[in-house]
């Protein structure tokens, strides 16, 4: 599984509960600089972002990525909505949360949420 982090650097212990909670083993993680220009239009930073990723169209379209999406709310939406777009599904993601009892601020792997089911089983909720 390939992680694209687009927040803080995962530690060693982050990394292997993902492992635990995916059943899969994290074969690279590419850190992916999501800083924006706030006086810029958000959309192209963004795609500008992905574009340098050093991913194969084969390996976005095949691979498992798991995504540590950007703190920054709207930044993670224009985020999504341009990976739905090049992967054809909505990815993975992880959500990080503080850990309980930590004497420094640290953060723990509190889940990993398959947006593609979240959108499936909404979809089954609309009215017709």
């Amino acid at each position: 599984m390939i992680i694209l982090n687009f927040s803080h650097p995962l530690t060693t212990e982050q990394i292997s509960r993902i492992e635990e909670l995916t059943a899969l083993k994290v074969s690279r993680v590419v850190e992916v600089n999501s800083q924006i220009d706030p006086s810029e239009p958000l959309r192209g930073q963004i795609a500008a972002m992905i574009d340098g990723i050093p991913l194969t169209r084969a390996e976005w379209e095949t691979e498992q990525i798991l995504i540590n999406p950007p703190s920054l709310n709207y930044s993670t939406a224009v985020l999504l909505a341009e990976l739905h777009g090049r992967m054809g599904y909505f990815p993975t993601i992880l959500r990080l949360r503080p850990a309980q009892g930590a004497t420094l601020p640290t953060f723990e792997v509190a889940e990993v949420l398959k947006l593609q089911e979240v959108r499936d089983e909404a979809r089954q909720k609309r009215r017709g």
